[in-house]
């Protein structure tokens, strides 16, 4: 049986990238193995626990549920993109950091791109909101406490 391959073009992190890949390729393996981002991790394979998490033309989306040839002629934002250009973290990688809001670090990719989205559609939101927005994302760890302390400083650092 012959593979069915596309050539594919996309946007990732702001850089245009061409691959041919066989058709049933995941979008979160042709992130991980074809472009070496390994930031999107694959926890369930099934889109239950929100690792996954990608931008995909600025909405998140789970990259476990998506093939790479429906991100033909998309924008991808994922966790090696959310730094600014000179490495400066984005606000909510900074208040991860300063509220201990991560511990095994595995689905923290995943958060920080939903709530990145989140934050610019909802810049000012409770912490109830933010519990509601968090609900997608699965963490065994931290108890989500200081995720959401995190999120809630993270969104008055960037409406200053």
């Amino acid at each position: 049986m012959d593979r069915d391959d596309h050539d594919i073009t996309l946007v990732v992190n702001g850089s245009s990238s061409q691959r041919r890949v066989e058709s049933r390729m995941l979008l979160s393996d042709f992130l991980r193995h074809e472009l070496g981002l390994a930031g999107t991790h694959v926890g369930c394979e099934h889109g239950v626990c929100g690792a996954c998490t990608i931008l995909f033309d600025g909405e998140p989306v789970r990259a476990c549920l998506m093939l790479a040839v429906q991100a033909n002629q998309h924008e991808i934002s994922t966790i090696e993109g959310l730094a600014s250009k000179d490495g400066e973290y984005h606000p909510l990688q900074q208040a991860m950091h300063d509220h201990h809001g991560l511990q095994c670090g595995y689905c923290t990719p995943g958060i920080l791109m939903t709530m990145s989205a989140y934050l610019r559609e909802n810049p000012s939101p409770t912490e109830a909101e933010v519990r509601e927005a968090l609900s997608g994302n699965l963490c065994r760890c931290t108890g989500y406490q200081n995720i959401v302390d995190a999120v809630m400083a993270a969104a008055n650092r960037m409406r200053v």
